[in-house]
């Protein structure tokens, strides 16, 4: 998830079409001949399984992988990230920026039979807002929405304690699409087992720790307005398989056994490119780069020094080089590449061991341990790192070891641990941690506010926080609140740029690249597509060759 670097990105994805031959970041595969109706599509994932299929509960990027199959959102994005109609076919926010008001397509159910109508946008809203439902991502996005009133049958109003510039941004993201209002009023567990949309496809069964079916939709009516057809997705069903080991994931699409996986390791990449069975389709997702959070709130990185001698001290571009074969793209960056917001500053980032040094003798950590670690008063220099396993491909927990050892040089012991999701979620829940890898996807830079502000430090009601760095700074949040509410681009651009400054010039974040969203594929799949907003897959418009 890296910002700018317009050309640098243009560069990456043409060398990488060089490298591996494969379709590279076009968001959508090259479909030839007529679409075939019917047939099962395998797709295997190698992200966490989810404990949940609803996208209210928590919110991560696993739920929306799987939920963008069968969920649908107010608005959706084009490839310009211009926004476009969906569940809505317009809007219009008051002159003051008081509220968001929707005009709704009219005549789609969802997969129950219950009308899609302005009250059934008021209790999804209301499901998000609530705290019993243990939301974080969408909880988070719809802080200033007071509340949801249903106008008429087909118009919604989304009153705001403030404006926001972000609503319409997060809208249109899978952690806020539309589900049945009858469905929601089952409990948790039920509806966690089986959410109603108004997709193209159904949840029909989940076999845990194997594989969730997903059936077509026959009564379809609802694609986005980029969709390449209309009416029912042409796939009869989906078999959406978990396979964690990523050389078993990619074994079982060379066979035959898969038709499409994601979190695609570079080698795996690189091999699909010589591969004339095998395509390639990259998707980095918009939001936050990948990148190390140094925690702030805590010692040794409350000492900015520290964190400067951190960030100056460690060289990451030769990992990247050396493990990620072209496939990854450093990043100076807060935000992805996707981001048109984005701000870097590459000269923070050059590596000076000298300086780090300095740095660290003038913090005190003048002593030096056995191990050749450095030390304060008897305290040895330890930064806990730890990693979730499911959310981080082997090639960049490789490359975490490789900074570990540089960090050594300096004198910093990182240990790292790596955990599965619950219980790297537990560890960051409790402060156990001075470095993290936290991706955070988000649609448009309001991103900024939700992973920044001070505010964020705060556990949404799932119990997660989003600012991780623990940056709490006053003049960022100041600058974060106007850019929030500022509903002139250019303005809003400038305040954006400002508070990434803040934040890279304190020596919060090291970035590392954009978050790796691979995806490949076999050659007889046609019409598969990323979503511009999250960059999840979409198998609306696939169909299997015959």
């Amino acid at each position: 998830m890296r910002p700018p670097i317009v050309p640098v990105l243009a560069l990456a994805a043409a060398s990488l079409l060089v490298l591996t031959g494969c379709t590279s970041g076009s968001g959508a595969s090259t479909a030839s001949g007529t679409p075939v109706a019917g047939g099962t599509l395998t797709y295997a994932t190698g992200d966490a399984e989810p404990t949940c299929l609803d996208p209210h509960v928590g919110g991560n990027y696993p739920q929306a992988l799987v939920a963008s199959q069968y969920l649908e959102e107010l608005v959706s994005k084009d490839k310009a990230g211009n926004t476009i109609p969906w569940l809505a076919t317009s809007w219009k926010t008051a002159a003051d920026g008081s509220s968001l008001t929707f005009t709704l397509k009219k005549g789609v159910t969802f997969t129950d039979g219950t009308p899609f109508d302005a009250a059934a946008v008021v209790a999804n809203i209301e499901h998000v807002k609530n705290p019993s439902t243990l939301s974080s991502t969408g909880y988070l996005a719809l802080q200033k929405v007071s509340k949801a009133v249903a106008a008429s049958t087909d118009t919604v109003r989304l009153d705001l304690s403030s404006p926001d510039s972000s609503l319409l941004d997060s809208l249109s993201q899978p952690w806020l699409a539309m589900e049945s209002p009858t469905a929601l009023k089952r409990s948790q567990a039920v509806n966690c087992e089986s959410p109603v949309g108004t997709g193209p496809f159904v949840v029909t069964k989940w076999v845990k720790q194997q594989a969730i079916t997903l059936t077509r939709n026959p009564k379809y009516t609802s694609p986005p307005k980029d969709a390449a057809h209309t009416g029912p997705a042409y796939l009869k069903t989906i078999t959406w398989r978990f396979i964690p080991d990523s050389a078993t994931r990619y074994a079982a699409l060379q066979s035959g056994d898969v038709d499409v996986i994601d979190n695609a390791q570079p080698d795996s990449i690189v091999a699909a490119g010589k591969s004339s069975q095998l395509k390639e389709l990259n998707a980095p997702r918009p939001g936050v780069s990948d990148r190390l959070e140094l925690n702030s709130g805590q010692a040794p990185f409350d000492d900015d020094r520290v964190r400067e001698a951190f960030i100056s001290g460690v060289d990451v571009n030769a990992g990247i080089k050396s493990l990620f074969f072209g496939t990854a793209t450093r990043s100076y960056s807060l935000l992805s590449s996707v981001e048109k917001s984005g701000y870097s500053d590459k000269s923070l980032f050059d590596v000076d061991t000298t300086k780090a040094a300095r740095l660290l003798d003038q913090a005190g950590w003048t002593g030096r341990d056995s191990s050749g670690y450095r030390t304060k008063d008897g305290q040895r220099l330890t930064v806990r790192f730890p990693v979730s396993t499911n959310q981080s491909i082997p090639a960049e927990r490789a490359l975490f070891e490789q900074i570990q050892a540089e960090a050594k040089s300096l004198g910093f012991d990182v240990e790292i641990q790596q955990l599965d999701l619950s219980s790297w979620y537990g560890a960051l829940a409790k402060h156990q941690y001075e470095i993290v890898s936290a991706p955070y996807t988000k649609v448009g830079p309001g991103v900024l506010d939700i992973v920044y502000d001070s505010a964020s430090i705060k556990p949404a009601p799932s119990g997660y926080f989003a600012n991780l760095a623990q940056v709490n700074l006053p003049q960022l949040d100041t600058v974060l609140q106007q850019a929030g509410q500022e509903q002139d681009a250019t303005k809003r651009q400038a305040l954006y740029t400002q508070a990434q400054k803040i934040v890279l010039d304190g020596y919060y974040v090291l970035p590392l690249y954009d978050q790796q969203n691979h995806y490949l594929y076999r050659t007889s799949v046609h019409g598969l597509r990323a979503m511009p907003t999250v960059s999840t897959p979409t198998l609306y418009d696939t169909w299997l060759e015959k």
